[in-house]
């Protein structure tokens, strides 16, 4: 096997390229499909595909439009879903006739009210990092690159976009599914041909001609607006002009990260960077979907500081996109790097006092996570085994911070020229290639001489915990923070004169170093000063609600709900939830937890509800 997370067969020919037509039919939320799959060489024997949630209707020779004998298993595996059997005499592709279910994994589906506009519905994927295989069959390993075309039927009001180059909308018409055999024959049990082509539909057609792994297969249709925020860069939401003027201006810099980027890590190689901003149920900060960034609209924070998560995003164009982890065990090539790169940005951008706040925010963040994870070691180590393990349950700050650490560790040792040199180096030597992290150290121990005697790599990337020789960022900025932070278990507030600068990474950094549990009373002083449970910016605010339900202070309940309610960004569910759910003696705030999740859980993606649930099942 290559992947624990895969029953992609290591003997078989990998999927080069991947052909979809797509036709989305709303009331069912279902996507009734044709992929056809081109392998590396011709194959006969058994051919292992991942699923989840698919009705397989039929599998065709394209050549000949005969059938495929298949199997399907018929139980589920929880993290790999079910195994598809395609059973070949020396062919070279395959076409799979099927359908997605309404409980896709990857798809959220929302209906009219649980959109911005209240008018149109909407859906988008989230394929990071297993759930490609629940929109269409596939090889979903990092290992099997591919590329892909797509042609997506939608309702005329509505249009797409996808981590791929736009080539034409146009009316539909039946040679837009070649090869699709008669309605008696194909197996839907309906026409699709005549569907494809009824009124009021448009076809949206993609192309993504460089190699990426299935994780980055990603799509949204919906009322879609747009507006221009540079050269290579429109902000797509959906047609709401709050939405898109707001993500206009906190995105306006984006061009100047660009350059940057380049600067740093080489030519961008993606052609276009586009961001669209999501519904407020999207689980995560951002997904790296090239060409087709998708991000929380809680990155939209009206002081330009979410340009922090964008510049997240841009950095993984090269350390993800271009070089991308072989497996989720090897996650920190993906998001060490990524994280590192991105300081390294903001620090250009912005200058090295916000760089140093965010490697300060993301130290504080590594050492809950040593917290969260005591009881299972396994989960702090760089490179890990995750057999068994569902990746979303083990998703953690770890790889990022860890990761970053490792490499700025390195970097203080060679000396930051040397190290951008072999960042180059190292991009440039593995670009549209998938790795592990052995394949990095042999690379590094053969392009920086005697770097093994300097650090412990096996202690970076298999210990567990933090290394004694990580480091706690220094700047004035940083320290002046922290001691503040200090000062208030002394019962000392910061002045106004002394916060009067600050913005929401201030704050953020600020309320991650209070104690865990303070005086009620406190709290609301803190509050009555400063407004952060206002706070437009969810990092703060969020951060602040945890301090209330920590300190049991009940005053701020109705703001936990109220946010539990509005936002369904994974990292904000899984600390308000756990932190009322967690400990003992706190049953009046378990039972406001599961009735909160119960009315907000619809408007949650089904990842988020998986990590809701598997947190009540702990504690709760």
């Amino acid at each position: 096997m290559i992947d624990p997370h895969s029953f992609t067969d290591s003997t078989h020919p990998l999927t080069t390229h991947v052909s979809l037509t797509l036709y989305f039919h709303f009331p069912s939320s279902t996507i009734h499909a044709t992929a056809l799959l081109t392998l590396q060489t011709p194959h006969t024997g058994p051919l292992s595909l991942d699923t989840r949630s698919l009705t397989i209707h039929k599998i065709l020779d394209p050549a000949i439009l005969a059938p495929l004998p298949f199997t399907l298993s018929s139980s589920e595996h929880p993290v790999k879903g079910r195994l598809l059997t395609v059973y070949l005499d020396n062919n070279s592709s395959v076409l799979i006739l099927y359908s997605t279910s309404p409980s896709s994994s990857a798809l959220q589906w929302l209906s009219p009210p649980q959109t911005f506009n209240k008018t149109h519905p909407f859906v988008y994927t989230q394929c990071h990092p297993v759930h490609a295989r629940s929109v269409f069959p596939c090889q979903d390993t990092p290992a099997a690159r591919v590329c892909y075309s797509a042609k997506l039927n939608l309702p005329r009001e509505l249009s797409a976009v996808m981590s791929a180059r736009h080539c034409d909308r146009h009316d539909p018409v039946g040679t837009d599914l070649d090869g699709l055999l008669t309605n008696e024959e194909s197996g839907f049990g309906f026409d699709l041909k005549s569907l494809w082509c009824e009124e009021g539909r448009v076809v949206e057609e993609f192309v993504m001609e460089q190699p990426i792994p299935p994780y980055l297969f990603a799509f949204a249709v919906g009322e879609l607006g747009f507006r221009e925020a540079g050269p290579r860069t429109r902000v797509y939401s959906e047609a709401v002009d709050g939405v898109l003027d707001a993500a206009a201006r906190e995105f306006a810099g984006t061009e100047e990260m660009i350059r940057q980027a380049e600067r740093l890590f080489g030519e961008y190689d993606w052609e276009r960077f586009d961001l669209l901003v999501l519904p407020p149920s999207f689980p995560y900060a951002g997904m790296e979907n090239p060409r087709m960034v998708f991000l929380t609209p809680t990155v939209i924070k009206g002081d330009a500081s979410g340009a922090r998560v964008v510049a997240h995003e841009l950095a993984h164009s090269w350390t993800g996109n271009l070089i991308t982890n072989k497996n989720n065990e090897h996650f920190w090539l993906n998001e060490g790097f990524t994280t590192y790169a991105e300081r390294r940005i903001v620090e250009a951008v912005q200058g090295e006092d916000i760089a140093a706040l965010n490697i300060g925010i993301g130290w504080r963040g590594l050492n809950e996570e040593m917290e969260r994870f005591k009881d299972n070691m396994e989960f702090t180590k760089l490179k890990n085994n995750q057999e068994g393990v569902d990746p979303d349950d083990m998703y953690s700050r770890v790889p990022y911070e860890k990761g970053f650490q490792f490499l700025w560790r390195i970097e203080h040792q060679i000396g930051r020229p040397a190290f951008d040199e072999f960042l180059k180096k190292y991009i440039a030597t593995f670009k549209f290639k998938s790795i592990d992290t052995e394949t990095f150290l042999d690379f590094l121990k053969a392009n920086v001489h005697g770097i093994e005697k300097d650090i412990d790599l096996k202690l970076w990337t298999e210990g567990t915990g933090i290394p004694p020789d990580a480091q706690e960022p220094v700047s004035n900025l940083y320290i002046k923070i922290t001691s503040l932070a200090k000062d208030f278990k002394l019962g000392r507030m910061p002045r106004e004169d002394e916060v009067a600068n600050w913005k929401g990474q201030e704050w953020e950094l600020y309320l991650a170093n209070l104690p865990r549990a303070v005086e009620a009373s406190q709290v609301l002083a803190l509050d009555a000063r400063y407004g952060l449970s206002e706070s437009k910016d969810y990092e703060v605010k969020v951060a602040f609600l945890q301090l209330a339900i920590s300190s049991r202070c009940r005053d701020y309940y109705g703001e936990v709900e109220k946010t539990l309610k509005e936002v369904g960004r994974m990292r904000y569910l899984r600390l308000l939830y756990s932190g009322l759910v967690q400990g003992p003696g706190n049953e009046e705030e378990k039972i406001l937890a599961k009735r909160v999740f119960a009315e907000a859980r619809e408007c949650y993606h089904p990842i988020a509800q998986g990590i809701v649930e598997a947190i009540f099942a702990k504690h709760a």
